[in-house]
């Protein structure tokens, strides 16, 4: 059939559950909204939707980190045309609270957004052509994030002396300074083209 894309492929839903402990998540995918929540069995669980053309490989390493990556066999005639519905390209992953020593979720054109969640080490989120969000955000050590036109909103659990603060930005504005030692954690923030609004809570 010529002048079809592969749209017309309807995609399937599918969820992963790993069946092995867990400590660290890295989901890097192209053109999918990530929403994070809070896992309602203690499980962690991934729901996505794939077809043959546009699906992901999930692998668990050695180091117990649970990878998820976008895989295309699309071909260049594939990419003419409309992007997949908006269900089709959202990927929700539900973790336990306090589980995690490492989350990194990295996506394109799409949103990042995390509920209240505790995460042991470091949480790093990157996102060009989309917005992070994330509400009281507790990290044990690092939150990195990182974002090209779209903005950053959001707050984190502890007080503005807790964390040693690096922020670079270009056209845009942030609340947070461009450096600021002194703190047991770090928060790092990098934006292009977007607002940077970080709040500190104790809740």
């Amino acid at each position: 059939r010529v002048g079809c894309s592969s749209s017309d492929e309807p995609f399937e839903e599918k969820s992963y559950t790993p069946d092995t402990q867990v400590n660290g998540i890295n989901i890097d995918v192209e053109d999918r909204m990530i929403e994070v929540s809070l896992s309602q069995d203690e499980q962690i669980h991934i729901i996505y939707f794939e077809n043959s053309k546009e699906y992901y490989d999930i692998s668990i390493s050695d180091g117990n980190v649970l990878t998820m990556t976008s895989e295309s066999s699309k071909s260049w005639t594939d990419y003419i045309g409309v992007k997949p519905a908006a269900e089709n390209r959202k990927i929700s992953l539900q973790v336990p609270d306090d589980l995690l020593d490492s989350l990194t979720l990295s996506t394109t054109n799409e949103d990042i957004s995390l509920p209240s969640l505790t995460v042991r080490g470091s949480v790093t989120l990157s996102s060009n052509g989309g917005n992070i969000t994330f509400n009281a955000l507790d990290v044990g050590e690092t939150l990195d994030l990182t974002v090209k036109n779209g903005d950053i909103s959001g707050s984190v659990i502890g007080s503005y002396d807790d964390f040693t603060i690096k922020s670079e930005y270009k056209k845009g504005e942030t609340n947070l300074p461009e450096n600021k030692p002194g703190g047991d954690k770090a928060l790092n923030v990098s934006s292009n083209n977007g607002d940077v609004n970080i709040g500190f809570t104790d809740m």
